[in-house]
């Protein structure tokens, strides 16, 4: 060891018995779990400093990393204006401070102003400026930021920690004054009444589960707020919301795989909220949204990738399809406006937006998808808060394609490109090409890769690759433009994304493959897919780093396991890699709603066995590991600190000649560091190391 390399830290073990379906196990590091233990702060500060003196000789490329970040990033920028009433509403920053400025412009035309970004902007109304809010604290997140249907108001909520518990406040547009109401431990989001004078709110249980709203009464103390309801089924969360029509108050209780949803005449608020349709229903999900005398319903009773139609809002039990299940297509949401509905859907593994709208002198009927012209993209529907708008916002984006603002006419079927996010520099979108290929699990299942590299970097197998994945939950990981992966490009890093199984990227049943009982699928496709790039000359066979965060970090250590000899390294952000543990125990945040997702090995031995089969921490041997990078952060709600922490001592003790990492984030929570440049650091930190691990940190 040099002089300045800090000691290995070594967490002692204790004895910490669990026993469950038989069997008895010791858990020696179970005692990490308590962060107000001094010695569990200690071994984590003693981690850090590790971890520092370890990656000491990368500072220098963390700085150079960094200012490429930086030197390609317009910090003084503003988004695309959208209109609301007679308002238009975006979003700034300015350079060297950390956090947006909210504001708002009086609106003149339909068409979004064009505003300069650094100039004074004449007649602006500042309503929230996060660098004023987060003025004394190393954290700072806003939850909640909502003007009133009137304008006049405007609700706010505030975090210090990075635990998303939040402190909601009020303020009167007209004046600039807050309002004495602070509400402490609420939830993001809320809703107004119409008239302004109610505003409904979340509230969390000890497992950081929503289950209550509150009706608050502006300029009332919070003692006199009123719970309107309470989900006492621990599987469900449960928010509210005004629809785009200001008509309607929903309140959406949901589990993973069952919704319930409340509506109420939002010009009432005192009323009592009505059950939708039939209620709660086992096993169907579904979405609602108003448009004039209907409600726009969303659901998959009996049609796996869900179906689309309307109930008259007079009886919302009576269901009139318009949209038929499609077993290529999967329908994921409706926003209704005043004569039209815009349908996000997926097909073949890429995202698709279409207007439905009425023939003439007809009933709804006529789709019409939205065309671009890349092979792979993303495209979803941005803000759109006008419900009388002919006019669509869209956001768009590919691996070379920088976050685009599109506006979609209606009436013409025309694209409007409003902003590109600038990439400063000497940046070339024609510089970087992207692929996409289809690698064959071993079931033959075809999984979907998309790969993005610098142009002139060739497919012989001596490229370093870093391969991205998460496949849980449904949730689809679309190519996207990163201004950050530049660095890793300009180096002649391959970067590809892994759409596994557990994911949505090819319909409801590729997420039905990749859960409960078949959850090894996830991990088992992201290796075959890393196989496949090095079969396709992708990827240099000893030259692939893996990553993946939160649930993809459960995938990291799961795949560490499985095929330790495939990676270089593996970083794991925020990882969920102690599972079985964690949903053995219904005390623990998110436990309960989880069962639904990975089975409840409480009650069911056969779940048991199977996860403690895959559980990363359960699973670490004496096997020589890939280097391993583990990043989280003290205050995460969502996948606690002790998870990674764990499974660090586990593998430091059962690997002693491991190359691995611990990086805890002191002052955060499950998104890291709150402020840009601090984000910026800590990415430039987790890349400086990945190229590393690829032999690549070397190369300009």
């Amino acid at each position: 060891m040099s002089e300045t390399q800090a000691a290995k830290p070594a967490a002692p073990r204790r004895d910490h018995p669990r026993t469950h379906h038989g069997d008895t196990v010791n858990d020696p590091y179970a005692w990490l779990k308590d962060p107000e233990d001094p010695a569990t702060v200690e071994y984590l500060k003693a981690e850090n400093v590790y971890t520092e003196s370890r990656t000491a000789h990368l500072a220098a490329l963390r700085k150079s990393i960094f200012g490429e970040i930086k030197s390609r990033t317009q910090e003084t920028d503003l988004s695309v204006p959208v209109r609301k009433r007679g308002w238009w509403y975006y979003g700034r920053t300015e350079e060297g401070k950390q956090y947006g400025i909210q504001c708002r412009l009086k609106a003149d035309g339909d068409t979004p102003p064009e505003i300069e970004a650094g100039t004074a902007i004449e007649g602006e109304e500042i309503l929230v400026d996060g660098n004023e809010l987060a003025e004394g604290h190393d954290f700072f997140s806003l939850g909640t930021c909502d003007v009133s249907p009137d304008g006049n108001l405007l609700a706010y909520a505030v975090n210090y920690s990075g635990d998303e518990r939040f402190t909601l406040r009020f303020k009167d547009l007209r004046t600039g004054d807050d309002f004495p109401d602070d509400i402490p431990n609420v939830f993001y989001g809320g809703s107004w009444s119409l008239d302004g004078s109610v505003f409904f709110y979340t509230k969390v249980d000890d497992a950081w589960r929503p289950y209550q709203v509150w009706r608050h009464v502006l300029g009332e103390h919070e003692d006199k707020d009123v719970l309107v309801h309470q989900e006492d089924d621990e599987r469900f969360w449960t928010g509210i919301d005004l629809t785009r029509s200001e008509r309607y108050l929903f309140i959406v209780s949901g589990s993973k795989i069952t919704t319930e949803v409340q509506y109420l005449d939002a010009a009432d608020p005192t009323g009592e909220f009505q059950v939708f349709g039939n209620g709660r229903v086992q096993g169907v999900e579904l979405s609602v949204d108003h448009q004039g005398d209907r409600f726009w319903v969303l659901h998959n009773k009996d049609a796996e990738n869900f179906t689309l139609g309307w109930t008259p809002v007079e009886d919302t039990a009576q269901f009139h399809e318009v949209l038929a299940h499609d077993e290529a297509v999967r329908l994921e949401s409706a926003d209704a406006f005043a004569d039209h509905v815009v349908v996000s859907m997926r097909r073949a593994g890429l995202s698709q937006v279409a207007i439905l709208g009425s023939d003439e002198g007809q009933d709804f009927g006529r789709l019409t998808e939205i065309e671009f012209e890349e092979p792979i993209y993303a495209v979803g529907l941005g803000e759109n808060p006008d419900y009388d708008s002919r006019q669509i916002r869209l956001g768009y984006t590919s691996l070379v394609t920088p976050s685009s603002v599109y506006d979609y006419d209606i009436d013409t079927a025309e694209l409007h490109l409003r902003k590109r996010t600038p990439v400063l520099g000497d940046f070339d979108p024609a510089d970087y090409v992207q692929y996409r290929e289809w690698a064959t699990a071993a079931d033959g299942t075809k999984v979907p890769i998309s790969i993005v590299a610098k142009r002139g970097v060739a497919a012989d197998g001596t490229a370093p690759c870093l391969l991205y994945g998460y496949g849980s939950y449904e949730h689809s990981i679309d190519p996207y433009f990163s201004i950050a992966r530049l660095s890793l490009l300009d180096r002649g890093v391959v970067f590809a994304i892994a759409h596994i199984r557990g994911g949505g990227e090819m319909g409801r049943q590729w997420y039905e493959q990749g859960k409960l009982l078949h959850k090894r699928h996830t991990f088992t496709d992201f290796v075959d897919c890393a196989e496949h790039l090095v079969g396709v000359g992708w990827a240099a066979p000893d030259r692939i780093v893996a990553r993946g965060g939160s649930a993809g970090g459960l995938l990291m250590g799961a795949v560490a396991n499985l095929a330790p000899d495939r990676f270089a390294g593996i970083l794991a952000d925020v990882p969920f890699v102690d599972a079985l543990n964690t949903i053995l125990d219904p005390t623990m945040p998110l436990t309960v709603i989880e069962w639904e997702e990975w089975g409840n090995p409480l009650e069911s031995a056969e779940v048991y066995e199977y996860m403690k089969s895959y559980s990363p921490y359960e699973n670490v041997t004496d096997v020589r590991y890939p280097s391993i990078l583990a990043v989280t952060s003290l205050n995460d709600t969502r996948v606690g600190f002790h998870e990674p922490a764990k499974w660090v001592a586990k593998l430091r003790h059962e690997s002693p000649d491991s190359d691995v990492l611990l990086k805890t984030e002191m002052e955060a929570g499950h998104g890291g560091r709150s402020g840009r440049y601090d984000a910026w650091e800590e990415e430039a930190f987790n890349l400086a190391w990945v190229l590393d691990k690829l032999g690549a940190a070397q190369l300009a």
